[in-house]
């Protein structure tokens, strides 16, 4: 039965407390349009994914109307794009991204995900052609996204491909030069990624989905915030328990918007992804909440105890509102889209060696961090290698979304707009790891991997 109270603090998060849907997101599968013809596969992919996802724009706007609840994005994730073009050549997987981009356009969405490889174990010929492109294809392209997942628990570490990611980042940073090096923000480097997450840039079509399925991020920082402002000077249990009744309510809207979406769209339900994304407006932050709940800012010591217990609280509330939880699901601490997190960054309080340790307890990695366009490719790889070892050594996902921004230095900011933000770009150690990254070959997985 409806409750009037429910209805009118649902009203009240949505208007003053920047409660949305993130994103709808479609996953489709483009395992049956394999080719070895690099214009056939292109002609089968694009017919396949605007067919399939021909009415989801106009599905999300209408239950955004009926509903009263805002659904900022919608999406489309595929197959990761290297199972499906196999060994075509660099040039056909650059057809395929601008086939990728020319299917969002006709779609009117924002982001499509899955220009992707899988290489946590090694390369094959079609892996190492898309990566060789990857760089150009997010300079040419404006709404596709790539990832690559480097390591796993089970897998350890592929260091080779790390080191062919730190070359990527850099040559995609220099092609999007004139545009803040926007490429880099639209590439992400994964240790156990998820198969089902709904956010971009790192959503693709996980090979264990169905043929097409719905996928639902919600995002609600700022009703969090407020839910701990007014429980005022009450103790840590006390304060958990607020944060996990608020994460509740928070996903029983996004379980809404999704269960409806599937419906309309004839495609099953996936899963909702509970993740606290932030954007750079005020009050939508999740640095502001770390604040509200004792910090005088994000960075000072504590910030990664309190994070802790966020991320947790989140978990726990959000698991009993739906009983499809997946994809990321925690609490996102990416610097630019941040608007609490951009001040802390520029403050001094926050550094990349903090990022680095709140990332252990929370979801995504260092994400959304720009850094001296001068970065050599050997420091930026190290950073890769120590982030992703966080995620292999305690079986979670980690990531890696780095800007070497061209031609910017500390002191400097770049801006993307729109949820992307304002980023001031941050110092790193610049004493080289080189030798350690030309080694090579594959760090062992770890002990605890060895569970069956």
């Amino acid at each position: 039965m409806l409750n009037v109270a429910d209805i009118l603090e649902t009203i009240g998060m949505i208007r003053e407390e920047n409660l949305d849907i993130r994103t709808i997101t479609m996953g489709i599968s483009l395992l049956d349009c394999v080719s070895e013809d690099a214009n056939r596969l292109c002609d089968k992919v694009y017919d396949k994914i605007t067919k399939t996802a021909e009415h989801l724009v106009d599905t999300g706007i209408s239950i955004e109307r009926e509903y009263g609840i805002p659904i900022v994005n919608k999406r489309v994730s595929v197959t990761p794009v290297s199972l499906v073009g196999g060994a075509i050549s660099p040039d056909g997987y650059l057809k395929l991204a601008h086939t990728l981009q020319r299917a969002a356009k006709t779609l009117g969405i924002n982001f499509i995900g899955g220009y992707s490889a899988l290489v946590h174990k090694g390369m094959t010929e079609g892996d190492k052609n898309l990566i060789s492109v990857i760089p150009e294809a997010l300079a040419e392209t404006e709404n596709v996204c790539s990832s690559v997942n480097v390591a796993s628990t089970k897998a350890g570490i592929n260091m080779d491909a790390i080191r062919l990611m730190g070359s990527t980042i850099k040559r995609a940073a220099y092609l999007t030069r004139d545009n803040n090096s926007i490429g880099c923000a639209k590439l992400v480097v994964f240790a156990n990624v998820p198969e089902d997450n709904p956010f971009m840039a790192g959503a693709f079509h996980g090979v264990g989905e169905p043929d097409r399925v719905i996928n639902v991020g919600v995002s609600g920082p700022g009703v969090v915030a407020a839910a701990i402002r007014r429980a005022g000077a009450c103790d840590l249990s006390q304060l958990a328990d607020v944060i996990k009744t608020t994460a509740f309510k928070i996903t029983r809207v996004g379980q809404l918007v999704a269960s409806e979406a599937a419906k309309r769209l004839g495609a099953p339900f996936g899963i909702i992804d509970l993740s606290l994304a932030p954007t750079p407006a005020i009050g939508d932050s999740v640095a502001r909440i770390l604040e509200e709940m004792g910090l005088e800012v994000t960075g000072a010591h504590g910030t990664t105890a309190a994070l802790a217990m966020l991320n947790d609280a989140v978990k726990k509330g959000g698991v009993m509102a739906s009983s499809h939880v997946g994809g990321l699901s925690g609490a996102f601490i990416p610097v630019s889209e941040d608007e609490g997190m951009i001040a802390a960054a520029e403050s001094g309080a926050l550094s990349i060696e903090k990022l680095e340790a709140m990332t252990a307890v929370c979801s995504v990695g260092l994400d959304m961090i720009a850094v001296p366009g001068d970065t050599s490719e050997e420091v930026i790889c190290g950073v890769i290698a120590d982030e992703i070892s966080i995620g292999v050594a305690n079986t979670k996902t980690t990531a890696v979304r780095l800007i070497p921004a061209y031609g910017k230095g500390v002191g400097d900011s770049v801006s993307f707009g729109g949820l992307l933000g304002t980023a001031p770009i941050m110092p790193l150690r610049t004493y080289s790891p080189a030798k350690f990254i030309s080694r090579g070959g594959r760090i062992p997985a770890p002990i605890h991997s060895l569970k069956n």
